[in-house]
């Protein structure tokens, strides 16, 4: 059921069930009217009436003790964080990712990022939790202007899921959360509004199922395994349901997620 949508993403939550998914990892425009050197800009990034919006679907589709983790823009975290707790949620812990260089310099040099980690309820704590100060690799922002580096994603989705769950991006941008998703084991739904991004993400996509595939073990080999081995390298290799992903769905039916989710939200229940 693995997917990377194209769309308004408020739109397109609103056609998911009640507690679709496990978990949110995003990186949302920072309302600050970014554009980099090259010209390439991002949507919905100078005016905020998309947040509110945004923040009520995702508590709504996400599951009752359950996680959001959102990165925002420092200097417009008094509007990030009137929408998160009029949607419902609590804060529940904060990261900073540290960097060796300095993406902007004004009165200082910026060489961090944070996010927030939000909850619906009361979700269990990790066995093995993350220090809240993390590394960053940089990216070289080949795919989007503001990409974030997997590497520092994909540990988020391992610390605070199970293989197999559900994680939705309704910013996905070129879709780093959905490859951090996919190479863990879990399933993925990405949701990008500009075209060229969203085609980046699906060729980033494929390329990783192919690396994977490539990569996946012979049966042969596997059969040699223990038991536990064997089932732990199907997971990684793609069990769990990744494995039947699809990468793609036009944006012009977005009805079709929802009947995907709300069979997952049925056998989940």
């Amino acid at each position: 059921m693995s997917r990377l949508i194209q769309g308004n993403c408020v739109d397109i939550m609103s056609t998911f069930p009640d507690r679709a998914v496990d978990f949110i990892l995003t990186d949302p425009p920072y309302l600050v009217g970014f554009r980099d050197r090259s010209g390439r800009s991002i949507a919905g990034d100078k005016t905020d009436e998309w947040l509110q919006p945004a923040c009520n679907q995702m508590y709504r589709v996400l599951k009752k003790d359950s996680l959001l983790i959102s990165f925002y823009g420092w200097n417009r975290v008094d509007r990030f964080m009137a929408a998160w707790k009029s949607a419902g949620f609590s804060v529940v812990g904060h990261l900073v990712f540290t960097k060796n260089y300095s993406s902007k310099s004004a009165y200082v040099g910026y060489r961090h990022e944070c996010a927030y980690i939000l909850a619906k309820g009361r979700p269990d704590l990790p066995q093995n939790p993350l220090p809240d100060v993390l590394g960053w690799k940089y990216s070289g922002n080949r795919h989007h202007p503001t990409e974030k580096p997997v590497t520092s994603l994909q540990p988020l989705i391992e610390s605070f899921t199970h293989p197999g769950a559900i994680v939705l991006d309704p910013f996905a941008g070129s879709a780093s959360t959905c490859v951090a998703a996919l190479q863990a084991g879990r399933r993925y739904i990405g949701i990008e509004l500009m075209e060229q991004y969203h085609r980046a993400g699906q060729q980033r996509l494929a390329a990783v199922q192919q690396a994977m595939q490539r990569r996946r073990p012979t049966m042969t080999g596997l059969s040699r395994r223990p038991p536990d081995e064997l089932r732990r390298k199907r997971e990684v290799a793609g069990g769990g349901g990744v494995a039947d992903q699809q990468h793609v769905r036009p944006a012009h039916h977005p009805e079709s997620a929802g009947r995907s989710l709300s069979l997952a939200a049925s056998r989940a229940h």
